[in-house]
Protein backbone atom coordinates (compact mmCIF):
# COMPACT_ATOMS: atom_id res chain seq x y z
CA UNK A 1 0.00 0.00 0.00
CA UNK A 2 1.76 3.43 -1.12
CA UNK A 3 0.06 6.89 -1.20
CA UNK A 4 0.99 10.52 -0.84
CA UNK A 5 0.83 11.80 2.32
CA UNK A 6 0.19 15.52 3.84
CA UNK A 7 2.55 16.22 7.55
CA UNK A 8 1.61 19.55 8.85
CA UNK A 9 4.20 19.96 12.15
CA UNK A 10 5.89 23.41 13.18
CA UNK A 11 8.92 20.76 14.95
CA UNK A 12 11.74 20.66 12.45
CA UNK A 13 13.11 18.03 13.68
CA UNK A 14 10.16 16.17 13.76
CA UNK A 15 8.69 16.81 10.53
CA UNK A 16 11.84 15.36 8.74
CA UNK A 17 11.80 12.26 11.01
CA UNK A 18 8.23 11.28 9.88
CA UNK A 19 8.61 12.42 6.69
CA UNK A 20 12.12 9.76 6.28
CA UNK A 21 10.07 7.14 7.88
CA UNK A 22 7.10 7.33 5.49
CA UNK A 23 9.74 7.53 2.66
CA UNK A 24 11.25 4.62 3.80
CA UNK A 25 7.62 2.96 4.24
CA UNK A 26 7.08 3.62 0.38
CA UNK A 27 5.30 6.78 0.58
CA UNK A 28 5.09 10.03 -1.12
CA UNK A 29 5.46 13.10 1.28
CA UNK A 30 4.42 16.89 1.25
CA UNK A 31 5.47 18.88 4.07
CA UNK A 32 4.53 22.45 5.97
CA UNK A 33 5.69 23.86 8.91
CA UNK A 34 3.09 25.79 9.90
CA UNK A 35 -0.72 26.33 9.08
CA UNK A 36 -1.21 28.38 5.96
CA UNK A 37 1.20 26.66 3.96
CA UNK A 38 -0.28 22.96 5.42
CA UNK A 39 -3.90 24.35 3.72
CA UNK A 40 -2.41 25.59 0.36
CA UNK A 41 -0.49 21.81 0.26
CA UNK A 42 -3.47 20.47 0.57
CA UNK A 43 -4.88 21.95 -2.56
CA UNK A 44 -1.91 21.11 -4.94
CA UNK A 45 -3.25 18.71 -7.40
CA UNK A 46 -3.20 15.53 -6.61
CA UNK A 47 -4.51 16.21 -3.38
CA UNK A 48 -3.07 13.69 -0.61
CA UNK A 49 -4.34 10.47 0.25
CA UNK A 50 -4.12 11.51 4.14
CA UNK A 51 -2.81 14.12 6.16
CA UNK A 52 -1.15 13.91 9.49
CA UNK A 53 -1.79 17.19 11.06
CA UNK A 54 -0.55 18.75 14.45
CA UNK A 55 -2.94 20.82 16.72
CA UNK A 56 0.10 23.30 18.22
CA UNK A 57 1.00 25.07 15.09
CA UNK A 58 2.69 28.77 15.05
CA UNK A 59 0.35 30.67 12.70
CA UNK A 60 -3.29 29.44 13.20
CA UNK A 61 -4.53 26.26 15.35
CA UNK A 62 -4.54 22.60 13.90
CA UNK A 63 -8.37 22.84 14.26
CA UNK A 64 -8.56 26.06 12.48
CA UNK A 65 -6.66 23.93 9.81
CA UNK A 66 -8.87 20.97 10.05
CA UNK A 67 -12.46 23.00 9.48
CA UNK A 68 -10.34 24.76 6.53
CA UNK A 69 -9.70 21.67 4.58
CA UNK A 70 -13.19 20.17 5.60
CA UNK A 71 -14.66 24.15 3.87
CA UNK A 72 -12.73 22.77 0.68
CA UNK A 73 -14.62 20.64 -1.73
CA UNK A 74 -10.89 19.07 -2.93
CA UNK A 75 -9.84 18.15 0.35
CA UNK A 76 -13.81 17.76 1.76
CA UNK A 77 -13.26 13.55 2.02
CA UNK A 78 -9.43 13.77 2.68
CA UNK A 79 -8.53 11.62 5.70
CA UNK A 80 -6.89 13.37 8.95
CA UNK A 81 -4.99 11.83 11.60
CA UNK A 82 -4.73 14.45 14.06
CA UNK A 83 -1.14 14.21 16.22
CA UNK A 84 -0.79 16.10 19.20
CA UNK A 85 0.59 16.17 22.82
CA UNK A 86 -2.83 16.72 23.71
CA UNK A 87 -3.92 13.44 25.52
CA UNK A 88 -7.06 14.02 27.59
CA UNK A 89 -9.93 12.09 26.66
CA UNK A 90 -12.19 15.50 26.20
CA UNK A 91 -8.80 16.53 23.52
CA UNK A 92 -9.90 13.55 21.28
CA UNK A 93 -13.46 13.57 21.82
CA UNK A 94 -13.40 17.32 20.37
CA UNK A 95 -11.24 16.11 17.22
CA UNK A 96 -13.64 13.01 16.74
CA UNK A 97 -16.53 15.65 17.24
CA UNK A 98 -14.94 17.86 14.71
CA UNK A 99 -14.54 14.06 12.08
CA UNK A 100 -10.89 12.98 12.59
CA UNK A 101 -10.17 9.86 11.38
CA UNK A 102 -8.04 9.25 14.19
CA UNK A 103 -6.12 10.76 17.08
CA UNK A 104 -2.27 10.11 17.65
CA UNK A 105 -1.13 11.17 21.05
CA UNK A 106 2.49 12.26 21.41
CA UNK A 107 5.17 10.62 22.10
CA UNK A 108 3.85 8.12 19.96
CA UNK A 109 5.86 5.03 18.43
CA UNK A 110 7.27 5.37 14.65
CA UNK A 111 5.73 1.37 14.40
CA UNK A 112 2.27 2.38 15.52
CA UNK A 113 1.75 6.08 13.75
CA UNK A 114 2.38 3.70 10.41
CA UNK A 115 -0.03 1.29 11.63
CA UNK A 116 -2.73 4.13 12.07
CA UNK A 117 -1.87 5.72 8.63
CA UNK A 118 -2.24 1.95 7.11
CA UNK A 119 -5.36 1.41 9.06
CA UNK A 120 -7.31 5.02 8.06
CA UNK A 121 -5.59 4.22 4.42
CA UNK A 122 -7.29 0.84 4.43
CA UNK A 123 -10.16 1.99 5.17
CA UNK A 124 -10.82 4.13 2.93
CA UNK A 125 -9.96 1.76 -0.37
CA UNK A 126 -12.63 -0.47 1.26
CA UNK A 127 -16.29 0.35 0.38
CA UNK A 128 -18.76 -1.95 2.69
CA UNK A 129 -21.97 -0.43 0.39
CA UNK A 130 -25.42 -2.01 -0.19
CA UNK A 131 -25.12 -2.21 -3.61
CA UNK A 132 -23.22 -0.33 -6.37
CA UNK A 133 -26.63 1.59 -6.70
CA UNK A 134 -28.39 4.44 -5.28
CA UNK A 135 -29.67 3.21 -2.11
CA UNK A 136 -32.79 4.92 -0.66
CA UNK A 137 -34.43 4.28 2.88
CA UNK A 138 -37.16 7.05 3.49
CA UNK A 139 -35.77 10.23 3.21
CA UNK A 140 -32.18 8.85 2.69
CA UNK A 141 -30.49 7.95 -0.66
CA UNK A 142 -27.19 6.87 -0.64
CA UNK A 143 -24.63 6.39 -3.65
CA UNK A 144 -22.52 3.43 -2.70
CA UNK A 145 -20.41 4.49 -6.34
CA UNK A 146 -20.01 7.93 -5.51
CA UNK A 147 -19.60 8.10 -1.90
CA UNK A 148 -22.48 10.39 -1.80
CA UNK A 149 -25.63 10.86 0.65
CA UNK A 150 -28.63 12.86 0.63
CA UNK A 151 -31.28 13.56 3.27
CA UNK A 152 -34.38 14.46 0.93
CA UNK A 153 -32.64 16.90 -1.96
CA UNK A 154 -30.12 18.22 0.68
CA UNK A 155 -26.84 16.59 0.20
CA UNK A 156 -24.98 15.41 3.21
CA UNK A 157 -20.82 16.46 3.50
CA UNK A 158 -19.26 12.85 5.16
CA UNK A 159 -15.97 11.78 6.28
CA UNK A 160 -14.85 8.63 4.94
CA UNK A 161 -15.46 7.48 8.15
CA UNK A 162 -18.79 8.60 8.86
CA UNK A 163 -19.80 7.20 5.03
CA UNK A 164 -18.09 3.69 6.13
CA UNK A 165 -20.00 3.78 9.24
CA UNK A 166 -23.89 4.82 7.79
CA UNK A 167 -23.00 2.30 4.61
CA UNK A 168 -22.43 -0.93 7.23
CA UNK A 169 -25.39 -0.02 9.33
CA UNK A 170 -27.58 0.72 6.11
CA UNK A 171 -26.61 -2.97 5.15
CA UNK A 172 -26.89 -4.59 8.30
CA UNK A 173 -30.67 -2.93 9.10
CA UNK A 174 -32.79 -4.66 11.21
CA UNK A 175 -29.82 -5.96 13.56
CA UNK A 176 -27.81 -5.20 16.08
CA UNK A 177 -24.55 -3.65 16.20
CA UNK A 178 -22.36 -3.50 19.51
CA UNK A 179 -19.55 -1.10 19.82
CA UNK A 180 -17.22 -3.71 19.63
CA UNK A 181 -18.42 -5.01 16.23
CA UNK A 182 -18.53 -1.59 14.88
CA UNK A 183 -14.97 -0.61 16.06
CA UNK A 184 -13.84 -4.19 14.28
CA UNK A 185 -15.97 -3.65 10.84
CA UNK A 186 -15.98 -0.03 10.54
CA UNK A 187 -12.19 1.34 12.19
CA UNK A 188 -10.74 -2.15 11.52
CA UNK A 189 -8.12 -2.20 14.84
CA UNK A 190 -8.27 -1.26 18.42
CA UNK A 191 -5.03 0.66 19.31
CA UNK A 192 -6.27 2.74 21.86
CA UNK A 193 -10.00 3.29 20.51
CA UNK A 194 -12.44 2.83 22.81
CA UNK A 195 -16.54 2.29 22.35
CA UNK A 196 -16.55 6.23 23.23
CA UNK A 197 -15.18 6.50 19.90
CA UNK A 198 -18.00 4.89 18.38
CA UNK A 199 -20.80 6.89 20.16
CA UNK A 200 -18.96 10.17 19.02
CA UNK A 201 -19.29 9.34 15.85
CA UNK A 202 -22.55 8.20 15.96
CA UNK A 203 -23.90 11.18 17.69
CA UNK A 204 -22.07 13.08 14.86
CA UNK A 205 -23.45 11.27 12.09
CA UNK A 206 -26.98 11.47 13.48
CA UNK A 207 -26.91 15.41 13.49
CA UNK A 208 -25.48 15.52 10.03
CA UNK A 209 -28.32 13.37 8.82
CA UNK A 210 -30.56 15.34 10.46
CA UNK A 211 -34.07 13.64 9.66
CA UNK A 212 -32.58 10.72 8.52
CA UNK A 213 -30.40 10.39 11.86
CA UNK A 214 -33.71 8.97 13.35
CA UNK A 215 -33.01 5.64 11.69
CA UNK A 216 -30.28 5.01 13.74
CA UNK A 217 -31.81 3.85 16.89
CA UNK A 218 -29.60 3.49 20.51
CA UNK A 219 -29.85 -0.09 21.88
CA UNK A 220 -28.89 1.09 25.89
CA UNK A 221 -26.44 -1.73 27.01
CA UNK A 222 -25.93 -3.19 23.98
CA UNK A 223 -25.08 -0.94 20.72
CA UNK A 224 -26.94 0.36 17.49
CA UNK A 225 -29.21 -0.57 15.03
CA UNK A 226 -30.29 0.57 11.74
CA UNK A 227 -34.37 0.40 11.52
CA UNK A 228 -35.53 -1.88 9.45
CA UNK A 229 -37.98 0.22 7.37
CA UNK A 230 -37.77 3.89 7.63
CA UNK A 231 -41.61 4.16 9.04
CA UNK A 232 -41.16 2.58 12.06
CA UNK A 233 -41.47 4.61 15.15
CA UNK A 234 -38.32 5.60 17.47
CA UNK A 235 -37.86 3.14 20.33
Amino acid sequence: MSGLILVIEDEADLLESVVYRLQQEGFQTRAALNGADGVHQAGIQPVPDLVLLDLMLPDMGGMEVFRRLRAEEATRHVPVIIVSARGEEVDRIVGFELGADDYVVKPYSPRELMLRIRAVLRRGSQEITPGDELVKFGCLSLDGLGHRVWVSEDEVALTALEFRLLSTMMERKGRVQTRERLLDDVWGYDVHVTSRTVDTHIKRLREKLGDAGRYIETLRGVGYRFRDKPDEQSG
